[in-house]
């Protein structure tokens, strides 16, 4: 009863194009403002009084466009589109096995609960029922390798989606396709070995061309459910909501990253690094200390002049002021002659380096060859070169003369 009632549905396919009401050459903006027309007619809100057969159309409407809409999916269609709608036609297929046009349409199933007309039913079976044709034509029937099962609603994506789709994205069919050979060698025996070898070349082009036509449309069936599966399409979100929040954890990471690397430059450029704050407090407390003190040899002035008699420890107190200054100035005079010393020593490095550097160019460059070298090894390998040594020579050899000549004209000058 269930395969007649999905049989029913089958047969009521039409083609996408007679579905959107476009010719097969429709562009992609054709297609859509299609789509939108049909879907705001037969949406089942705008059709409360028809609602199942509002339901059945924008059903029909829904899986035209989202095969159509897809480049690959609609190129796909278009080169097996008369196979598809004989397959919903109830066509027998050549070979005796699963006839795979079929279930290209959301109309083989309904809705994806876990029932036997469901998405996760139809589909299910169909595959068990590859695979079992399949397991006819293998020859390791005794092996323990089970073939991953399709799941529900419910399965967990690692466990038993992600296993299932990556059995049969790679899918090889195991039957033979001998019943496609075009000529029968059995029967041929009489034939010469050489005809028999060329006959049983193009009954082996036959079966692999079927064998291929197989596994392309397994593969293309698997790509189809799989587009239209609720458990991947909610993994793939699950991935995204992962993705963007990476994304944020790593936007966050480079903006204390960069926050760090501010406070950091703000603390090198700033004065306190330089010595200028410091330097600044050491003359503030100079200037108080010596306050204090003038304040209180002014006391003890005016004390000498109204008092005669003045006790021997009240002199202690200016002089620890005295001491204090002392100490104070020492400090600066000598953190200035640090500052000195060290400049002096810089500029004695640079000017220590500008000579190493020019005595270095001195040693890179060639005289008799006029070429600057970047390290003393190339400039040594130069030196031992056949080539220099010539020009060497060549350059003496003119020094010579040119030295004979000088010495030529001086004897002229003086005669």
């Amino acid at each position: 009863m269930i395969l007649e009632q999905r049989c029913i549905q089958i047969n009521n396919m039409k083609c996408h194009y007679e579905v959107l009401g476009v010719p097969l050459n429709a562009s992609e903006d054709d297609l859509k403002k299609s789509y939108r027309k049909l879907a705001l007619k037969w949406h089942p809100d705008k059709n409360l009084e028809n609602s199942d057969q509002a339901k059945k159309e924008f059903q029909f409407i829904q899986a035209a466009y989202e095969v159509l809409s897809d480049p690959q999916e609609r190129a796909w269609y278009d080169k097996h589109r008369d196979a598809i709608l004989l397959g919903a036609k109830g066509a027998e297929y050549q070979e005796n096995a699963v006839n795979l046009f079929e279930y290209f349409t959301s109309a083989c199933y309904s809705g994806y609960g876990d029932d036997e007309e469901s998405f996760y039913g139809v589909y299910g079976e169909l595959f068990n029922r590859i695979a079992a044709e399949d397991m006819e034509f293998s020859q390791d029937q005794d092996s323990d390798f089970e073939i991953p099962d399709f799941g529900d609603s419910t399965s967990n994506y690692s466990e038993v989606v992600r296993p299932f789709y990556a059995y049969w994205s790679a899918y090889c069919t195991l039957r033979p396709y001998s019943w496609l050979d075009k000529y029968n060698i059995d029967t041929l025996k009489e034939v010469p070995r050489r005809v028999q070898r060329l006959m049983e070349k193009d009954n082996k082009k036959l079966r692999d061309a079927g064998r291929k036509q197989r596994n392309e449309e397994v593969r293309a069936l698997v790509n189809f459910v799989r587009k239209r599966d609720p458990r991947v399409k909610a993994y793939i979100k699950l991935l995204e909501e992962k993705t963007a929040q990476n994304a944020l954890k790593t936007k966050l990471q480079q903006e204390r990253h960069r926050e760090k690397r501010r406070q950091l430059l703000n603390e090198t450029t700033s004065t306190t690094s330089f010595g200028f704050t410091e330097m600044s407090d050491l003359e503030k407390q100079l200037r108080d200390i010596e306050a204090q003190y003038a304040s209180s040899v002014e006391t003890s002035d005016c004390g000498s002049d109204s008092e005669s008699g003045v006790d021997e420890n009240e002199d202690d107190t200016p002089k620890e002021y005295e001491e204090t200054a002392y100490q104070s100035n020492e400090k600066l005079e000598q953190k200035g002659n640090e500052e000195c010393v060290s400049k002096e020593e810089n500029l004695e490095n640079i000017t220590i380096d500008s000579e190493n550097s020019d005595e270095d160019l001195l040693d890179l460059y060639c005289p008799a060859c006029k070429k600057n070298f970047k390290t003393v090894k190339s400039r040594e390998s130069h030196d031992r070169s056949k080539k220099h040594q010539s020009k060497v020579r060549a350059l003496r050899k003119v020094m010579l003369e040119d030295e004979s000549g000088d010495g030529e004209e001086s004897d002229d000058d003086i005669g």
